[in-house]
Formats: structure tokens, sequence, C-alpha cells
């Protein structure tokens, strides 16, 4: 890295570890099958009912990053989850409503085994469940500690986050795993997030009586007594009022141990990781969004994008599939053609992603491009329907990527195609109008499987040169489309790369462009 590469690693990037990983909750949410924002409020529940049981000042901060990242180990065996109950997140969803130690625990297991599949199959399922003691369901729930507490220290949090994650799925009756552990033996902010999880839910769906009403069946079970009398006592103030969503967001910046904001390297570091564990949720997906990513930052590169719009299409590639989290492994990883209502929640993700993304602002830009990545030019795309002009170069470079990537990945449904299918794959839907013809270019190129050469100063393109040439005269994009015998849409989308290819802002920066770089001369003018 050279002096320029680490001063702007060093620059501040308008976003704090705790708005992404606030963001990131939200994806979780809809892994668990709970409204977004549960989370937070769920955090919001143990910080307040933590000042009346003696959380210390400096148990805070782990509090808020042991809530946000509590349930991210669930997307490392969702597939596992998949594989034993059917879809995983109706199966978390339902698990809210049962203590899942003992007699109520087992019923509820093994009355989710197979669920989806054939009555033989859920018998066998049910006899396995039972015969192995559930060995599946801990191991799932070791693995989830495991991969989440990693996670956290890839972040640069605490020991104690990581170790309090490590205890997320551990009671207060010992009767969790590991096996055995419990009482005070668990951390204080873990025992205080076990009940807010849990009571949360409740009070969204009965009110304070059913939050209450949870928190004293379970008590000395799987929460602390101390807490839960606690809660008990104080609950209408502890409890949020649903729907404050700026509250909490302003509660976060209103603490000053979680407002600092990361570095643009720490950022990218942190994005990577969210990327990682998106791509968890599905056996096939590894390693997906960082190579969407990187090959869409190629492509923007070698077209001469900005540096700062290359910055956004490679953190968008990272992001892009945030949105999975709310479908269940048994649509992701489905080996057969999708049902209409499987295909409807297959197009709501890429909703998802830009609606997990809205803020902060420096956020909410980088989800509406991640947001584009399933668009296309002639408007067949999802989850908005756009199409053309109305679609910016990085969209159209983020569509090419995540396309040429996924076509050379396995998937559960067809097999991986190598990187020449790919190409010609790529080539139809160019000439088919849905991708757009110079993004998919730049990727291929960058892939490596044949490109046009460009030679124009900035990647402009020898018709793109003509139309510089027009506009440097005066020409509207009206009189563009006539001159050339093209759609006015189709003028407009030339002048818009020549904008951002050039970085140009308006017609007379566009002609200073031209000048210096040869492009017109002075008969031309």
């Amino acid at each position: 890295m050279d002096r320029g590469d680490k001063d702007r690693g060093d620059r501040d990037s308008g976003v704090s570890l705790a708005e992404l990983l606030a963001a990131f909750s939200l994806a979780t949410d809809l892994g668990l099958g709970q409204p977004m924002e549960h989370l937070l409020r769920s955090w919001q529940i143990a910080a307040r009912t933590g000042k009346y049981v003696g959380l210390a000042d400096d148990q805070y901060e782990s509090l808020f990053y042991l809530a946000m990242l509590s349930w991210v180990g669930c997307v490392a065996d969702a597939p596992e989850v998949s594989a034993l109950f059917g879809d995983d997140i109706e199966f978390r969803s339902d698990a809210y409503g049962v203590d899942l130690a003992g007699a109520s625990g087992l019923r509820f297991f093994t009355g989710h085994a197979g669920s989806g599949a054939s009555v033989s199959r859920r018998l066998v399922a049910t006899a396995s469940l039972i015969a192995t003691g559930g060995r599946g369901v801990v191991e799932g729930m070791q693995s989830h500690c495991t991969t989440v507490s990693t996670m956290a220290h890839q972040l640069g949090l605490p020991d104690a986050v990581g170790d309090g994650l490590r205890q997320f799925f551990t009671r207060w009756d010992g009767r969790g795993v590991p096996n055995g552990v419990g009482g005070t033996d668990i951390a204080l902010p873990v025992r205080l997030f076990h009940l807010a999880d849990v009571v949360e839910v409740h009070h969204r769906l009965g009110g304070v009586a059913g939050a209450v009403d949870v928190a004293g069946a379970r008590r000395g079970k799987q929460f602390d007594p101390t807490i839960v009398d606690a809660f008990c006592e104080i609950a209408p103030a502890v409890l949020p009022e649903i729907g404050r969503q700026a509250e909490l967001h302003e509660l976060i910046a209103d603490d000053r141990t979680l407002r600092r904001s990361l570095s643009e390297a720490e950022l990218d570091v942190a994005l990577e990781a969210v990327a990682d564990f998106t791509d968890l949720r599905s056996l096939h997906r590894a390693g997906h969004s960082r190579g969407v990513a990187d090959l869409a930052a190629a492509a923007a590169t070698s077209m001469r994008l900005p540096e700062d719009r290359v910055r956004d299409v490679r953190r968008a590639g990272l992001l892009h599939d945030i949105g999975l989290h709310g479908l269940p492994a048994t649509v992701l990883d489905k080996p057969g053609p999708l049902a209409a209502t499987e295909w409807e929640r297959v197009r709501l993700s890429a909703y998802y992603t830009e609606r997990v993304l809205a803020r902060p602002s420096a956020l909410a830009r980088l989800g509406a491009i991640a947001a584009q990545a399933h668009e296309r030019m002639d408007g067949s795309g999802y989850h908005r329907g756009s199409s053309g002009s109305t679609i910016p170069v990085t969209g159209r470079i983020l569509a090419a990527s995540c396309m040429f990537r996924a076509l050379t990945e396995e998937r559960a449904h067809r097999r991986r195609r190598s990187v020449k299918e790919a190409a010609t794959l790529l080539r139809t839907e160019v000439r088919a109008g849905r991708l757009d013809a110079e993004a998919a270019d730049a990727v291929l190129a960058t892939a490596g499987v044949g490109g046009k050469r460009r030679t124009g100063p900035a990647g402009l393109t020898p018709r793109e040169i003509e139309v510089l040439r027009m506009i440097a005269h005066g020409a509207s994009t009206v009189d563009v489309a006539r001159g050339l015998g093209i759609a006015k849409k189709t003028a407009g989308t030339h002048i818009e790369r020549i904008y951002v290819k050039t970085g140009s802002s308006s017609r007379s920066t566009a002609t200073l462009f031209a000048l210096r770089n040869g492009l017109l001369d002075a008969l031309d003018l």
C-alpha cells in the first residue's frame, strides 16, 4: 500500500460500527421471522433493565454488540436447520413461543422435524432426532456460537463480546449449551439479553401482560430470577413503544462509545465480514459477494469511473445479497424450479437489501446501488423494474458482475457454467436488451474472456466520442438523437455515461475535457 492509499484508508468513512451492525441486525431479524428492529428493541429493553440490576458502565457497549450479533450465527447453520426442520425462518420464529428445555422442547423439536416433507420422511426425521438425543441440534448451537464469536474477533470487538456470544445458548438452569453452564457463570449482559430477546416478541404480540407472563413462566429456568423480578416490576417503563424507529437510531448516535466512525479501511473490513456471513446462508454461495464486489470494482476501474464510484460499487457488491436473509434455505437451496410464491420471495430480497441499508445516509447510498444487482435494462428485473437510463452506470456494472459470477458458481438447481459458457450467456443477455453492453463488455474483459479494447480517453467508446463532439457544439439530447438516428432515451444514456466517465457535471466541463484530450480541434469549434 502506497502512502496515498494509506491516507485514503485512514479517512473517516462517516459510518460507525454500531450503525453498520444495527443495519445488519435488521437483516438478521428477517432470518428470525421477526419484524425489522426486533434486535434493536431487545437491546433497548436489556439496557434499560440493566440499570436496575447493576450492569456496569463498561458493560453497556458489550451488551449492544452482543445484541446485534447474537443471532448472526444462525446464517451459518441455516442449511443444517433446514435439513432437520424445513423452513428455517419459520422454525426460528416459532421457537420464541416455547421453552426449549424439557418436555416442551422435545415436543417442539419433534413437531417440527422434517417439516414440509412427506409423512414417511417426517417419521424418519423424528425417529432420528429422538435416537440421537438431538445431537444435531446441539452441534448446530455450538457451531453458531463459535462462528459468530469469530466475527466479533474479525471486527476487533472486545474479548467480552466474543466470550458472551459463546454463551448465547446457555440457560440459567444449566440445561442449555454448553450443558451445565448456568447461573452467575453466565455474563450479566448475556442474561439480560436472554430475557429481552424473548419478551420483546411477546410484548409486540401480547402487550405488557404478555411480556410479563413469559418472563414469569421461565423464571429460574431460562432466565435469571433476579432479572425477571426487576423486569416485571418496571416492565411498562422499559418496554419501548412499538414503531419508534428514529428513537433507536438516535440512541446509538447519542452513545459516545457507539458513535465512533470507522475509517475507510475499517469499513471495508467490516463490510467484508458482513458479506462473508451473508453468503453462509446458502451451501453454494461461499465467496459470492466478495467475488461480485471485486469483479465489479475492476470493471468500473476499466471504464475509468472516478475513484469514489469504484469504491462505492465494490462496497455495494459486498452488500448486494444482504436481503437474502429474508429467504429460507429451503428456497435458496431448492434443487428444482421455484413456485410462484417462492419466486416472489426472491424478488422481495432486493427490496429488503435497500430497506436494511436505508440508514444512515452513507449506507443508504450503497444500498441504492446494491438493490440494483437484479435490475435489467428492459425493465424485466427486480425489485423496482427499473430500465434504461434510470439505472445508473454503477447499477449496470453490478448487475453484469453479479450475473457472471453467479453463472460460474454451482447452484442447487443447476451446474456451474464454465467461464466461456458464462461469457456466451452474458452476451445473449446484452443482445436481448437486458444487460448494458458496455458494462457487460467491461466485466468480460476484466474476467479475461474478451471485451472490446477501449482506446478513447476515460474509456470513451467511439460512439460516445461522437456524442461528446455534438454536445460540445451545443446539441441537446433531442438533437443528438435526431442526428444519430437513435432513441432519445439512448442518447440520454450516452450523455450520462460521458459525464460519469469524464467526471463532468455540465456541457462546459465536458467540452473542456474534450479539448484537453484532443477530441476537438479549432475547426470543430
